[in-house]
Protein backbone atom coordinates (compact mmCIF):
# COMPACT_ATOMS: atom_id res chain seq x y z
CA UNK A 1 0.00 0.00 0.00
CA UNK A 2 2.58 2.35 0.88
CA UNK A 3 4.62 1.90 -1.59
CA UNK A 4 2.08 2.26 -4.24
CA UNK A 5 1.16 5.10 -3.23
CA UNK A 6 4.45 6.37 -3.72
CA UNK A 7 4.75 5.52 -7.09
CA UNK A 8 1.03 7.25 -7.37
CA UNK A 9 2.60 10.39 -5.59
CA UNK A 10 5.66 10.56 -7.45
CA UNK A 11 3.71 10.16 -10.54
CA UNK A 12 1.70 13.62 -9.83
CA UNK A 13 5.19 15.15 -8.17
CA UNK A 14 6.40 15.27 -11.55
CA UNK A 15 3.85 16.45 -13.46
CA UNK A 16 3.07 19.42 -10.52
CA UNK A 17 7.19 20.02 -11.29
CA UNK A 18 6.41 20.62 -14.77
CA UNK A 19 3.69 22.96 -13.83
CA UNK A 20 5.81 24.84 -11.08
CA UNK A 21 9.26 25.45 -13.49
CA UNK A 22 6.69 27.40 -15.55
CA UNK A 23 5.98 29.65 -12.78
CA UNK A 24 9.30 29.38 -11.23
CA UNK A 25 11.26 31.06 -14.69
CA UNK A 26 9.03 33.57 -14.97
CA UNK A 27 9.13 34.70 -11.74
CA UNK A 28 13.40 34.53 -12.12
CA UNK A 29 13.16 36.87 -14.76
CA UNK A 30 10.27 39.72 -14.22
CA UNK A 31 9.64 38.73 -10.74
CA UNK A 32 5.75 38.01 -11.66
CA UNK A 33 3.74 35.76 -10.36
CA UNK A 34 1.49 34.43 -13.53
CA UNK A 35 -1.56 32.84 -12.43
CA UNK A 36 -2.49 32.26 -15.87
CA UNK A 37 -0.06 29.57 -16.29
CA UNK A 38 -2.42 27.11 -14.73
CA UNK A 39 -4.88 28.16 -17.59
CA UNK A 40 -2.29 27.33 -19.99
CA UNK A 41 -1.74 23.87 -18.36
CA UNK A 42 -5.45 23.15 -19.34
CA UNK A 43 -5.63 24.57 -22.88
CA UNK A 44 -2.99 21.94 -23.43
CA UNK A 45 -5.29 18.84 -22.81
CA UNK A 46 -8.29 20.52 -24.75
CA UNK A 47 -5.97 21.84 -27.41
CA UNK A 48 -4.23 18.10 -27.42
CA UNK A 49 -7.67 16.23 -27.81
CA UNK A 50 -9.06 19.16 -30.36
CA UNK A 51 -5.86 17.99 -32.63
CA UNK A 52 -7.36 14.70 -32.37
CA UNK A 53 -10.99 14.61 -32.65
CA UNK A 54 -11.38 17.70 -34.92
CA UNK A 55 -8.11 17.63 -36.94
CA UNK A 56 -7.78 13.56 -37.36
CA UNK A 57 -4.03 13.58 -35.82
CA UNK A 58 -2.69 10.83 -33.86
CA UNK A 59 -1.52 11.30 -30.21
CA UNK A 60 2.18 11.65 -31.12
CA UNK A 61 1.77 14.58 -33.40
CA UNK A 62 -1.12 15.87 -31.51
CA UNK A 63 0.99 16.31 -28.50
CA UNK A 64 3.93 18.59 -30.32
CA UNK A 65 1.06 20.69 -31.92
CA UNK A 66 -0.76 21.07 -28.51
CA UNK A 67 2.65 22.02 -27.36
CA UNK A 68 3.48 25.19 -30.46
CA UNK A 69 0.23 26.35 -29.66
CA UNK A 70 0.59 26.62 -25.94
CA UNK A 71 3.86 28.48 -26.73
CA UNK A 72 2.55 30.59 -28.85
CA UNK A 73 -0.20 31.95 -26.50
CA UNK A 74 2.39 32.36 -23.96
CA UNK A 75 4.23 34.83 -26.16
CA UNK A 76 1.16 36.51 -27.08
CA UNK A 77 0.22 36.91 -23.27
CA UNK A 78 3.38 38.22 -22.27
CA UNK A 79 3.28 40.82 -25.44
CA UNK A 80 -0.39 41.84 -24.88
CA UNK A 81 -0.80 41.42 -20.99
CA UNK A 82 2.11 41.95 -19.43
CA UNK A 83 4.60 43.85 -21.66
CA UNK A 84 2.25 47.15 -21.34
CA UNK A 85 2.81 46.72 -17.71
CA UNK A 86 6.54 46.03 -17.22
CA UNK A 87 7.29 49.13 -15.42
CA UNK A 88 4.00 49.55 -13.60
CA UNK A 89 3.69 48.60 -9.53
CA UNK A 90 3.82 44.70 -8.97
CA UNK A 91 -0.02 45.20 -7.72
CA UNK A 92 -1.21 46.41 -11.18
CA UNK A 93 0.41 43.40 -12.64
CA UNK A 94 -1.03 40.63 -10.30
CA UNK A 95 -4.59 41.72 -11.28
CA UNK A 96 -3.90 41.33 -14.83
CA UNK A 97 -2.25 37.66 -14.28
CA UNK A 98 -5.75 37.07 -12.02
CA UNK A 99 -7.92 38.89 -14.83
CA UNK A 100 -6.06 37.28 -17.65
CA UNK A 101 -6.27 33.44 -15.58
CA UNK A 102 -10.54 33.83 -15.43
CA UNK A 103 -10.43 35.29 -18.96
CA UNK A 104 -8.96 32.11 -20.19
CA UNK A 105 -10.97 29.76 -18.05
CA UNK A 106 -14.31 31.64 -19.69
CA UNK A 107 -12.76 31.40 -23.04
CA UNK A 108 -12.24 27.30 -22.80
CA UNK A 109 -15.98 27.23 -21.26
CA UNK A 110 -17.32 29.00 -24.30
CA UNK A 111 -15.50 26.81 -26.93
CA UNK A 112 -15.77 23.54 -25.55
CA UNK A 113 -18.38 23.59 -22.78
CA UNK A 114 -18.29 23.94 -19.36
CA UNK A 115 -18.58 19.60 -18.48
CA UNK A 116 -15.87 17.49 -18.01
CA UNK A 117 -14.81 15.33 -21.21
CA UNK A 118 -12.76 11.99 -21.14
CA UNK A 119 -9.68 11.84 -23.00
CA UNK A 120 -10.35 9.95 -26.60
CA UNK A 121 -9.25 6.08 -25.72
CA UNK A 122 -9.24 5.27 -29.37
CA UNK A 123 -5.86 7.70 -29.62
CA UNK A 124 -4.70 6.33 -26.78
CA UNK A 125 -1.84 3.21 -27.01
CA UNK A 126 -3.79 0.16 -25.87
CA UNK A 127 -0.38 -1.02 -24.04
CA UNK A 128 -0.40 2.34 -21.56
CA UNK A 129 -2.77 0.31 -19.73
CA UNK A 130 -0.99 -2.65 -19.37
CA UNK A 131 1.28 -3.76 -16.71
CA UNK A 132 4.85 -3.09 -17.26
CA UNK A 133 6.80 -3.80 -13.84
CA UNK A 134 4.64 -5.52 -10.79
CA UNK A 135 6.62 -6.33 -7.63
CA UNK A 136 5.07 -6.94 -4.12
CA UNK A 137 2.15 -4.95 -3.92
CA UNK A 138 3.00 -2.14 -6.27
CA UNK A 139 2.00 -1.80 -9.79
CA UNK A 140 3.59 0.20 -12.19
CA UNK A 141 1.85 0.62 -16.13
CA UNK A 142 3.79 1.73 -18.93
CA UNK A 143 1.56 4.76 -18.71
CA UNK A 144 3.35 5.66 -15.45
CA UNK A 145 7.03 5.14 -17.16
CA UNK A 146 6.09 7.02 -20.26
CA UNK A 147 5.08 10.21 -17.76
CA UNK A 148 8.24 9.60 -15.86
CA UNK A 149 10.36 9.47 -19.06
CA UNK A 150 8.93 12.46 -20.73
CA UNK A 151 8.65 14.77 -17.31
CA UNK A 152 12.49 13.46 -16.92
CA UNK A 153 13.58 14.41 -20.37
CA UNK A 154 12.23 17.40 -20.48
CA UNK A 155 13.35 18.55 -16.76
CA UNK A 156 17.04 17.40 -17.98
CA UNK A 157 16.58 19.87 -21.73
CA UNK A 158 15.60 22.62 -19.61
CA UNK A 159 18.66 22.04 -17.49
CA UNK A 160 20.92 22.07 -21.06
CA UNK A 161 18.97 25.21 -22.10
CA UNK A 162 19.72 27.02 -18.96
CA UNK A 163 23.54 25.91 -18.25
CA UNK A 164 24.58 25.32 -22.03
CA UNK A 165 22.78 27.89 -24.07
CA UNK A 166 23.48 32.00 -24.78
CA UNK A 167 19.79 32.22 -24.30
CA UNK A 168 19.85 30.31 -20.90
CA UNK A 169 22.85 32.57 -20.22
CA UNK A 170 20.95 35.63 -20.79
CA UNK A 171 17.70 34.27 -18.41
CA UNK A 172 20.53 33.43 -16.07
CA UNK A 173 21.58 37.06 -16.14
CA UNK A 174 18.37 38.68 -16.35
CA UNK A 175 17.01 37.03 -13.46
CA UNK A 176 20.02 39.16 -11.58
CA UNK A 177 19.82 42.20 -12.83
CA UNK A 178 17.90 43.70 -16.04
CA UNK A 179 19.62 46.86 -16.21
CA UNK A 180 22.76 45.21 -16.78
CA UNK A 181 21.47 43.06 -19.43
CA UNK A 182 19.90 46.24 -21.23
CA UNK A 183 23.03 48.42 -20.95
CA UNK A 184 25.56 45.35 -22.13
CA UNK A 185 22.93 44.77 -25.63
CA UNK A 186 20.71 41.84 -24.44
CA UNK A 187 17.24 42.06 -25.74
CA UNK A 188 15.08 41.51 -22.56
CA UNK A 189 12.18 41.70 -24.53
CA UNK A 190 13.21 38.22 -26.41
CA UNK A 191 14.13 36.52 -23.94
CA UNK A 192 11.47 37.47 -21.43
CA UNK A 193 9.53 35.68 -24.41
CA UNK A 194 11.43 32.83 -24.41
CA UNK A 195 10.99 31.93 -20.97
CA UNK A 196 7.45 32.11 -21.38
CA UNK A 197 7.78 29.78 -24.71
CA UNK A 198 9.73 27.27 -22.21
CA UNK A 199 7.16 27.33 -19.17
CA UNK A 200 4.12 27.76 -21.52
CA UNK A 201 5.56 24.06 -23.37
CA UNK A 202 6.08 22.59 -19.95
CA UNK A 203 3.42 23.58 -18.61
CA UNK A 204 0.94 22.00 -21.52
CA UNK A 205 2.72 18.61 -21.49
CA UNK A 206 1.64 18.84 -17.80
CA UNK A 207 -2.15 19.17 -18.77
CA UNK A 208 -1.71 16.14 -21.36
CA UNK A 209 -0.26 13.88 -19.39
CA UNK A 210 -2.81 14.43 -16.30
CA UNK A 211 -5.68 14.20 -19.01
CA UNK A 212 -4.08 10.72 -20.20
CA UNK A 213 -3.40 10.13 -16.42
CA UNK A 214 -6.94 10.34 -14.52
CA UNK A 215 -8.99 9.97 -18.10
CA UNK A 216 -10.63 13.83 -18.00
CA UNK A 217 -10.05 17.16 -18.64
CA UNK A 218 -12.53 20.39 -17.94
CA UNK A 219 -12.25 24.36 -18.14
CA UNK A 220 -11.18 24.90 -14.29
CA UNK A 221 -8.91 21.90 -13.94
CA UNK A 222 -6.40 24.48 -14.30
CA UNK A 223 -7.45 26.56 -11.21
CA UNK A 224 -6.35 23.69 -8.75
CA UNK A 225 -3.15 22.55 -10.48
CA UNK A 226 -1.97 25.96 -10.94
CA UNK A 227 -2.15 26.33 -6.79
CA UNK A 228 -0.59 23.06 -6.29
CA UNK A 229 2.41 23.90 -8.47
CA UNK A 230 2.49 27.47 -7.02
CA UNK A 231 2.65 25.51 -3.79
CA UNK A 232 5.52 23.39 -5.29
CA UNK A 233 7.21 26.38 -6.08
CA UNK A 234 7.29 27.84 -3.01
CA UNK A 235 7.78 25.04 -1.34
CA UNK A 236 11.01 24.70 -3.37
CA UNK A 237 12.07 28.56 -3.73
CA UNK A 238 10.45 30.70 -5.83
CA UNK A 239 12.85 31.25 -8.56
CA UNK A 240 14.85 28.32 -8.56
CA UNK A 241 14.24 25.86 -11.00
CA UNK A 242 15.88 22.75 -9.15
CA UNK A 243 13.28 24.18 -6.00
CA UNK A 244 10.74 23.88 -8.66
CA UNK A 245 11.13 20.43 -9.47
CA UNK A 246 12.14 19.53 -5.88
CA UNK A 247 8.90 21.28 -4.30
CA UNK A 248 6.77 19.72 -6.95
CA UNK A 249 7.65 15.85 -6.13
CA UNK A 250 7.57 16.36 -2.66
CA UNK A 251 3.88 17.52 -2.59
CA UNK A 252 2.69 15.34 -5.24
CA UNK A 253 4.24 12.37 -2.93
CA UNK A 254 2.67 14.21 0.34
CA UNK A 255 -1.01 14.58 -1.48
CA UNK A 256 -1.05 10.86 -2.47
CA UNK A 257 0.10 9.87 1.63
CA UNK A 258 -2.52 12.03 2.59
CA UNK A 259 -5.32 10.83 0.10
CA UNK A 260 -4.65 7.47 0.92
CA UNK A 261 -3.97 7.49 4.63
CA UNK A 262 -5.89 9.98 5.95
CA UNK A 263 -8.88 10.77 3.52
CA UNK A 264 -9.00 11.29 -0.78
CA UNK A 265 -11.42 14.69 1.04
CA UNK A 266 -8.40 16.21 2.55
CA UNK A 267 -6.57 15.93 -1.11
CA UNK A 268 -6.23 19.42 -2.41
CA UNK A 269 -6.19 20.53 1.33
CA UNK A 270 -2.53 19.34 1.13
CA UNK A 271 -1.52 22.01 -1.01
CA UNK A 272 -2.67 24.70 0.90
CA UNK A 273 -1.28 23.20 4.16
CA UNK A 274 2.15 22.82 2.58
CA UNK A 275 1.64 26.80 1.41
CA UNK A 276 0.72 28.10 4.90
CA UNK A 277 3.63 26.53 6.39
CA UNK A 278 6.43 27.23 3.94
CA UNK A 279 4.96 30.80 3.81
CA UNK A 280 5.02 30.82 7.95
CA UNK A 281 8.27 28.84 8.89
CA UNK A 282 10.41 29.66 5.96
CA UNK A 283 9.00 32.01 3.30
CA UNK A 284 12.19 31.79 0.75
CA UNK A 285 11.74 27.74 0.43
CA UNK A 286 13.57 24.57 0.83
CA UNK A 287 16.15 25.24 -2.00
CA UNK A 288 15.80 29.48 -2.09
CA UNK A 289 17.72 32.15 -1.33
CA UNK A 290 16.85 34.99 0.96
CA UNK A 291 14.79 37.89 -0.97
CA UNK A 292 16.73 41.13 -1.19
CA UNK A 293 16.11 44.55 -3.63
CA UNK A 294 17.85 44.29 -6.69
CA UNK A 295 19.43 47.41 -8.21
Amino acid sequence: MLEQQLVNGLTLGVIYALIAVGYTMVYGVIELINFAHGEIYMLGAFFCVSFITVVGLPLWVAIPCAMICCALLGIAIDIFAYRPIRKAHRLAALITAIGMSIFLQNLAMVIWGSRPRAFPQEAVPAFFSEQAFAFSDVTITWLHLFIFGITFSMMIGLFLIISKTRVGTAMRALAQNRTCCQLMGINVNRVISFTFVLGSAMGAMAGILVALFYNTLYPTMGYVAGVKAFAAAVLGGIGSVPGAMFGGIVLGIAEALGAGYVSSLYRDGVAYAVLIAVIIFRPSGILGKALVDKA
